[in-house]
């Protein structure tokens, strides 16, 4: 997918970000609010000592150092309580734009049509999902702590500074202006590091999604050795992103220790000169002392803010993109509300993947199926069988063209209304953690049990099922990974069969079933739902040579639409697929030549 989230301007990604705050905005008023209070509580503390130094200690006065002592202990537990709520309400915040982020992200993705799904890998948006989401928490935390707390702490220090000895303080905004140019310096050279890496992460997180869904292929073909190295290449790719990173942000711990250590030999050689010269106290030089290293210490905590900060651009212009995108197959309004029969048409249809129009997968496609009817369609790998009947449901839309169902163009319709009449039994098969009973009622969320038993038996998926332990209570793992292939897909054909659909689509959905179980199920659907049109896409002949009619694609385009008999006998590409079916020969190895 090309990298289109460089193009989204950063001011626009940060308001879309925040307009997901909602409830959590009090948290992120209260939360620098806090900071604030801790910081002027803290800043207390050293003027509070130099005065018990000067006037408690220097003079022997022990009821003003019991006096200044008091103050000293509500100032302290004033600053711990206010640092504790800062915390408490950064976490809710931080916490809360995650949640409502992921939130916005998924619910979005399910919107998305099988055009906008192709735009993004699905280790893509899982990154976006987690690690993106989580370095945008971690960042606005920070911000809303570190960004009000360092500037906070740094312009009253000063301010406190100046007020005890101007000429002093100076050596402060010296150090600041210098560690403040030194800081800009090094961000401009580690933020590349940090905005690249979220790519490799996406290298990383395919690389885990497809060994672990694809496991037993891995086992199957003794390639654990190569599934380790690739995942090994990708994380010591993410390694070595924040190694280049960290050795740059390193050189920086030295110069700002130095910058800290020389403002503090600068403020006690100066200083020890004026107390000297009886032009400062002790007590003012300790507050000075202590106010430098708040200064500096704030400086280095603007740094990491910046890191962060950093690290983050790119996670909030890849979330931004997920929650922006907009579906590009949508209800119209006032969709028809009604699916009168399963009568298919398509007129004049042509179709392509993406913006160019020249590379079409269907080319010129007119014909009509009448409302009950069987269909087969039948063609080599890449032919456009797949595609063609994904039309029907609107995953995706004609390019050139209409497609009518039940005589009413498929964009007239409202969407989830032309979905529930259109039942389609994809190529892959997915199952999903619950029982058997819990994925059969996702084609209808009401069915009753013996709904679910009557389309297993429609399905043949009774026969199985009946031996299992827990029967219909059997727990299917994620994935469908403890049930085969076969009885997956006669368990995804009962989930359709259960909408009651006008039209029901297999695609290529009974290939991993036995001749004879094949058979069994088209019997079931011809007795027993002989009004709802079905159309069958197979690899197998005897698959759809039953079929009241078959549709014969080649390279995106009708070559026949006929009966059995008639295809054998007048059109020659079905009749080789026929001949080296019948005759045992392998089609796939004469490269389906006509």
């Amino acid at each position: 997918m090309e990298k289109s989230y460089e193009n989204i301007k950063t001011g626009h990604a940060l308001k879309v970000i925040f307009s997901r705050l909602g409830e959590f905005k009090r948290a992120s008023f209260l939360t620098p609010v806090a900071m604030v209070f801790e910081v002027i509580m803290e800043m207390l503390i050293p003027l509070l000592m130099s005065s018990i130094i000067d006037k408690g200690v220097g003079e022997g006065d022990m009821g003003h150092i019991y006096k200044i002592g008091i103050f000293m202990m509500i100032a302290a537990l004033g600053g711990l309580f206010a640092g504790a709520m800062g915390a408490k309400y950064s976490s809710m915040a931080g916490a809360g734009l995650a949640r409502n982020l992921r939130k916005a992200m998924y619910e979005n993705i399910q919107t998305f049509s099988f055009s906008n799904i192709d735009k993004y890998s699905t280790s893509g948006l899982v990154t976006r999902l987690t690690t993106d989401v989580t370095n945008i928490q971690n960042a606005y935390q920070m911000v809303l702590r570190a960004c009000m707390r360092a500037p906070s702490t740094l312009v009253v220090a000063i301010f406190l500074s100046f007020s005890i000895s101007p000429r002093l303080a100076n050596v402060y905004v010296i150090a600041v202006i210098f560690l403040g140019i030194f800081i800009f310096f090094l961000m401009s050279r580690v933020t590349k590091y940090f905005q690249k890496v979220f790519e490799k992460y996406d290298e990383l997180n395919e690389s885990v999604e497809e060994n672990v869904s694809g496991i037993r292929v891995v086992k199957a073909f003794v390639r654990e050795d190569y599934e380790k190295k690739r995942f090994s290449r990708a994380a010591e790719n993410i390694y070595n992103m924040f190694v280049k990173a960290e050795d740059i942000m390193v050189t920086g711990m030295p110069v700002m220790q130095l910058t800290i250590y020389s403002c503090i030999l600068a403020i006690s050689y100066l200083g020890a000169r004026l107390i000297v010269n009886n032009e400062l106290t002790t007590g003012q030089l300790m507050s000075l002392l202590a106010y430098c290293l708040n200064i500096l210490m704030s400086l280095m905590m603007l740094s990491m803010v910046f890191v962060m900060v950093s690290m983050s651009q790119a996670s909030v212009k890849r979330v931004t993109e997920v929650i922006e995108e907009k579906a590009d197959i949508v209800s119209p309004e006032n969709g028809i509300k009604d699916v009168k029969d399963g009568t298919v048409c398509f007129r004049n249809v042509h179709f392509a993947y993406g913006d160019d129009v020249t590379k079409r997968a269907l080319s010129d496609i007119n014909i009509e199926i009448r409302s009950g009817e069987t269909i087969g369609i039948i063609g080599r790998t890449g032919s456009g069988k797949s595609t063609l009947v994904s039309l029907i449901s609107r995953l995706y839309d004609a390019t050139i063209g209409e497609v009518l169902v039940g005589g009413v163009n498929v964009k007239d319709y409202d969407l989830e209304v032309l979905r529930d009449a259109v039942s389609v039994v994809l190529q892959k098969n997915e199952l999903f953690s619950g029982t058997i009973y819990d994925n059969l009622r996702w084609g209808k969320e009401d069915a009753t049990e013996e709904e679910c038993r009557e389309a297993a038996r429609l399905s043949c998926a009774d026969e199985f099922i009946n031996r299992m332990s827990d029967g219909y209570n059997t727990r299917i793992e994620q994935g469908g990974s403890n049930v085969s292939g076969g009885q997956r897909q006669r368990l995804c054909i009962a989930r359709a069969l259960l909408k009651s659909p006008k039209i029901l689509v297999l695609d290529d959905s009974t290939s991993a079933v036995d001749t004879a179980t094949d058979a069994k199920i088209q019997k079931g659907f011809r007795e027993f739902i002989p009004e709802t049109t079905k159309i069958i896409i197979a690899q197998r002949i005897s698959s759809v040579q039953n079929a009241d009619r078959i549709i014969v694609l080649e390279n995106g385009e009708i070559s026949g639409f006929d009966t059995h008999e008639n295809l054998v006998r007048d059109n020659e590409i079905y009749r080789d697929i026929y001949e080296s079916q019948t005759s045992d020969a392998d089609f796939d190895e004469k490269g389906g030549e006509a």
